[in-house]
């Protein structure tokens, strides 16, 4: 996945647009884009969003962010969205392995109710919006078989902390949220899962957005979430691998391959050994996955 586009769980005219917009997920929100009053008919209508999207010939992941453990309401929220066959469950709020653990036990009950091959529904963490999730950042891997990618947020964490700002006057994250992001690098590596860079907030700023998806790029992220129907594109140009990168990773792939037993490969004055294949390599599969 390289965008992953939120639209509130409350609009189906938000909702179609989402699905012309050319995200590879569509995120349907239940929690904080919809009001407490509102969140029974939201509940309605992503259900019936789900199903009537699901039959398209060509369609994005569909993606619930229910309301958190905590909150009361993500019991409510899974009866209600899990007979529409959503492909994953988006946990917010989450405080490590044990938070999916039960969140996976919930689904596993539903997808039986619904008569649903068990373990079809995956699930996505947004793994640093309070204190405790930081620290719980080690604690993913082998939680589930159903974990799909990890991803963090910084605006709730911001609240969490009593911040005034998460961001320096030149846009960059101050300390607290560099940190928090770069651990969730580590937590997704440790989990052998897909590392998803957090939201843009600012729909207006292109080059900051292009700015911010090409450092997530760089660093690891293999896609970032949307807020708005115009990020889409820009974020799927910067995390869709360039021909010119396709085809050195594919000749680094056939230089290891042409010679099993060399722990290093000089190609074009450069050195190269297992790391380098590696990193080849999943690009390589990034690209399959995404043609098809």
């Amino acid at each position: 996945m390289r965008s992953l586009l939120f639209v509130p769980g409350d609009s189906p005219k938000k909702q179609q647009k989402g699905l012309e917009s050319g995200a590879d997920a569509l995120i349907l929100d239940l929690e904080d884009s919809v009001a407490l009053d509102a969140k029974p008919q939201a509940r309605i209508i992503t259900r019936d969003f789900l199903q009537a999207a699901r039959a398209l010939p060509k369609r994005p992941l569909l993606i619930v962010r229910i309301n958190g453990l905590a909150s009361g309401m993500s019991d409510a929220d899974l009866d209600a969205v899990m007979p529409g066959v959503p492909d994953a469950i988006m946990l917010p709020k989450s405080e490590g392995g044990v938070d999916v653990g039960h969140l996976a036990a919930r689904i596993a009950v539903r997808e039986a109710e619904a008569d649903l091959p068990d373990g079809a529904t995956g699930i996505l963490p947004i793994a640093t919006e309070n204190g405790k999730g930081i620290f719980g950042l080690g604690t993913y891997a082998r939680a589930s078989h159903r974990l799909l990618a990890l991803t963090w947020g910084a605006e709730d964490l911001s609240a969490d902390l009593g911040a005034e700002t998460n961001r320096l006057q030149d846009g960059c994250y101050t300390d607290p949220y560099r940190l928090a992001r770069a651990l969730t690098l580590f937590g997704a590596s440790a989990a052998q899962i897909d590392a998803i860079d957090t939201v843009f907030t600012n729909f207006r700023d292109d080059a900051g957005l292009r700015a911010e998806c090409l450092a997530a790029r760089r660093d690891g992220f293999t896609g970032k979430m949307a807020i708005h129907p115009a990020q889409v594109a820009p974020i799927n140009e910067v995390f869709a691998p360039s021909p010119e990168a396709l085809a050195r990773a594919e000749q680094i792939i056939a230089l290891f391959a042409a010679n099993p037993g060399a722990g290093v490969i000089g190609l074009d004055g450069e050195m190269l050994d297992r790391p380098h294949l590696i990193r080849a390599e999943r690009l390589k599969a990034r690209a399959q996955k995404l043609a098809e």
